[in-house]
C-alpha cells in the first residue's frame, strides 16, 4: 500500500460551511484545516490514510487561503511521518475544477501509479487494501468509492449513478432533482451516491487528458461529479463503484454537527483517540469561581455530569451544574454554572455563561454566549456562531449562523434559519 499515493483535493470556498470557514469578516478558513476534534480536519484524514499504508500525499489546492493555510498544518508531512508536497501556484490561473486539478498534479509529479484522491471536507471509514484490490483485479480507470442515501437526500446535493451487477457505472449525475434520482433507481431508500473518494490509475488518465477532446474540455471547466466522470462513463471509458463502510461530510453546520457526534461516540475506527470519554488532567484539576471544587471532584460528588462521548481539552473551566453530552469542548473555554450542552462543539476560548442551553450548536473560537438565571440563553436547531462572535442574554436562536465578531442583541429578533452577515442584518 505504501505505493499508493494520496491525492487530496483543497479547493472552494467553503460557502455552505460559513461561519466555520470564516476566520473573520473577509478572511476565508480553508475547508481542510476547519477544527474537528482539536485537530485540523486534513490531519485526521492523512493520519487515516497512513494508518492503511499510504506515505505519499500530494495537495491539490486552489487559492491562496487553502494551500498556505494547509501547509501550516500539515508542513511537508514531517511530524506526521509522511511526505507531503502541494501544486504550484501559477496552476491557479488555469483550474477549473477538482478534475482538473488532479490531472494536473498527475502531470507535474509525473505519477504513473495508483492514487486515492479524496476531498478534504469529509471523513472516510473504509479499507483501503480492500478498494484497491478491487479496483486492480477489474481493469478499472476509475473506482468510485460509495455509500448509499435516501432519494430525498440525494437530490440536489450528491452524485448518484445506473450501474450494472458487476459495479460498472453506465450513467453518472451530479446533484439530480429527485424526480430524476426517482427515475434512475429501483429502491428510494438505497441510493448509490459519489463519496468524492476515487482509485484511480494516473498513467491511464494522464494519456487520456492529452486527447484533444478531453483537453478541450479540460480548458473550459472539469469538476470531477459535474464533468470528468459523466464524460468518463459516456465515452465508455471503464468507471466502476466500489461500496465503502462510512463517509461523513462535513461541508455544513448541520453536517459538521452530525459527524462530530458520529465521531465521538466511535463511529470513526480510524479516528485513533475518539469514542471515549477524554478530559485533559489539567481540566480535571481546574477549579472553578463558584465552587472552588476542583473538575475531578465535582465528577466524582455528582456535582457536574459528563458523558457519554464527551472530548475535553486543556484548562477548560466548568462549574456546578454543568450538564454535557455528545460533545467536543476545546482549550480554555469557560463553561459556567448550569449550562447544558449537549451535540454541541465549542472552539478554544469560548465562553458559555450561566445557565445557557445549547443542543446542535457550534460555538466559534472566543465567542461567548452570554446568560444568566434570570435571563436564559438558548440555542438549538444547528445554529453556529462564528469565531468571536457574541449573543447577549436571554437570546433564543434556532438554525441561526452567525459570522465572526457579530453581536446579537438581547431585543434582537432573529427568525428560525436567518444567515447573519453583517450588521446590518441585525438591523430593522
Amino acid at each position: 500500500m505504501s505505493e499508493i499515493t494520496g491525492i487530496a483535493l483543497a479547493g472552494g470556498k467553503g460557502v455552505r460551511a460559513r461561519p466555520l470557514t470564516l476566520e473573520g469578516p473577509g478572511y476565508l478558513r480553508s475547508k481542510a484545516t476547519v477544527p474537528f476534534i482539536g485537530r485540523p480536519l486534513i490531519e485526521w484524514q492523512i493520519n487515516s490514510f497512513h494508518q492503511q499504508g499510504v506515505e505519499n500525499f500530494y495537495i491539490a489546492a486552489n487559492g491562496r487561503e487553502n494551500r498556505y493555510q494547509v501547509k501550516d498544518a500539515l508542513g511537508y508531512g514531517e511530524t506526521l511521518g509522511v511526505r507531503v508536497q502541494y501544486s504550484r501556484a501559477r496552476a491557479d490561473r488555469w483550474n477549473t475544477g477538482s478534475g482538473q486539478a488532479t490531472l494536473s498534479v498527475a502531470e507535474e509529479w509525473n505519477l504513473k501509479g495508483l492514487a486515492v484522491v479524496f476531498p478534504t471536507d469529509s471523513l472516510f471509514e473504509f479499507d483501503l487494501a480492500e478498494l484497491v484490490e478491487g479496483h486492480v483485479r477489474s481493469g478499472a480507470l476509475v473506482t468510485v468509492a460509495t455509500v448509499h442515501r435516501q432519494a430525498r437526500e440525494v437530490a440536489g446535493t450528491y452524485g448518484t449513478m445506473v450501474a450494472d451487477d458487476d459495479g460498472w457505472i453506465r450513467e453518472f449525475v451530479e446533484k439530480p432533482p429527485l424526480q430524476i434520482v426517482n427515475a434512475m433507481v429501483a429502491d428510494p431508500s438505497r441510493v448509490p451516491i459519489s463519496t468524492g473518494l476515487y482509485v484511480i490509475d494516473c498513467r491511464r488518465l494522464r494519456e487520456l487528458a492529452a486527447t484533444p477532446a478531453l483537453a478541450a474540455l479540460a480548458r473550459l471547466r472539469l469538476d470531477w461529479g459535474r464533468d470528468l466522470l459523466p464524460w468518463l462513463v459516456s465515452n465508455d471509458h471503464p468507471v466502476r463503484h466500489s461500496p465503502i463502510t462510512k463517509v461523513g461530510d462535513l461541508g455544513n453546520p448541520r453536517d459538521y454537527l452530525t459527524t462530530l457526534v458520529d465521531a465521538l461516540s466511535g463511529g470513526y475506527p480510524s479516528l485513533r483517540g475518539t469514542g471515549t470519554l477524554t478530559i485533559h488532567p489539567s481540566s480535571l484539576a481546574r477549579r472553578d469561581e463558584v465552587s472552588g471544587m476542583t473538575l475531578a471532584a465535582k465528577i466524582a460528588s455528582g456535582l457536574v455530569k459528563i458523558g457519554p462521548n464527551v472530548w475535553i481539552g486543556r484548562d477548560v473551566e466548568i462549574g456546578p451544574g454543568v450538564v454535557m453530552r455528545d460533545s467536543y469542548v476545546g482549550d480554555g473555554v469557560d463553561l459556567h454554572a448550569w449550562c447544558h450542552l449537549e451535540r454541541v462543539a465549542c472552539l478554544d476560548g469560548a465562553i458559555i455563561g450561566p445557565a445557557a442551553r445549547l443542543v446542535d450548536t457550534h460555538v466559534g473560537m472566543m465567542a461567548c454566549v452570554e446568560s444568566s438565571l434570570q435571563a436564559v440563553t438558548t440555542l438549538d436547531g444547528y445554529t453556529a456562531l462564528g469565531h468571536e462572535a457574541i449573543v447577549q442574554e436571554g437570546t433564543r436562536l434556532t438554525g441561526v449562523t452567525v459570522d465572526p465578531r457579530l453581536t446579537v442583541r438581547s431585543g434582537d429578533d432573529v427568525p428560525a434559519g436567518t444567515q447573519l452577515t453583517t450588521v446590518g442584518d441585525l438591523v430593522d
